[in-house]
């Protein structure tokens, strides 16, 4: 893992998300089949968590990546108050606690993982490989990567739709997190608020109007949208580590 990274860190990042997403639909699958899937997923999701934050740290990473605070006053980031809009409008359609205990147990311990990885992947690696070359491509990339990597949610039956307002929405959300992440040289707050969102996620109704599925989205690409340029305008740049 430490030679291919040293090779070429954009290779690495590629690495990370080939492993990420086919890992996750194969264990996704395999899972249906013993009827398992929620706890093969959430394995598979921590086991990843655990070895990506202890190959940081062994290689002293950490800061690189974002794992740490900023020095920059809570105040300009607005004291991250869209971000709490972001993840409390994920709930617009109300609880659902009458899934099995177990689905909410994994899914919710698997949703927290995964807000870490896709953090740590394509903004940590995806972005910082790129943006040395670029960096207006690399923040593109990294946003729309992450936005269209949603699309495979209609290989596992979910409906066009929302999918298609899931990608929007994340696409934009990817583009706000690679700016905090730039201009702020963390991680936190985007891990934070990606894993709040998606654990959230576990205990919402599913929608059953159209209202509904395309309210949240529009929010959330607008409220995403309009702090990420906010903070590009506001904040100075910083460079990219290197």
């Amino acid at each position: 893992m430490k030679k291919l990274y040293a090779k070429s860190e954009l290779l690495f990042s590629i690495f990370w998300i080939v492993l990420y997403v086919a890992g996750t639909s194969l264990v996704q699958g395999i899972g249906e089949k013993i009827g398992q899937q929620d706890a093969l997923v959430f394995l598979l999701h921590l086991a990843l968590t655990v070895f990506l934050l202890v190959w940081l740290s062994k290689n002293k990473l950490t800061k690189r990546f974002g794992l740490c605070k900023t020095d920059v006053k809570a105040s300009s980031f607005l004291y991250y108050i869209p971000f709490l809009l972001l993840v409390s409008v994920n709930l617009f359609a109300g609880f659902d606690f009458a899934k099995p205990t177990a689905e909410l147990v994994f899914g919710f311990g698997s949703m927290l993982c995964v807000g870490f990885l896709e953090e740590i992947i394509f903004r940590g690696f995806l972005f910082t490989a790129m943006a040395k070359d670029n960096l207006k491509v690399a923040a593109i990339v990294s946003s729309v990567t992450f936005g269209i990597g949603h699309i495979i949610n209609l290989l596992n039956g979910a409906e066009i739709l929302p999918t298609v307002c899931q990608i929007l929405y994340a696409t934009a959300f990817g583009f706000l997190c690679v700016v905090v992440f730039y201009k702020g040289k963390t991680l936190l707050p985007c891990i934070i608020a990606h894993s709040a969102v998606n654990a959230l996620s576990v205990f919402t109704q599913e929608p059953t109007t159209l209202a509904q599925t395309i309210v949240p989205g529009i929010v959330l690409f607008v409220v995403a949208a309009c702090y990420a340029i906010y903070l590009w305008k506001k904040l100075p740049d910083r460079g990219v580590a290197i």
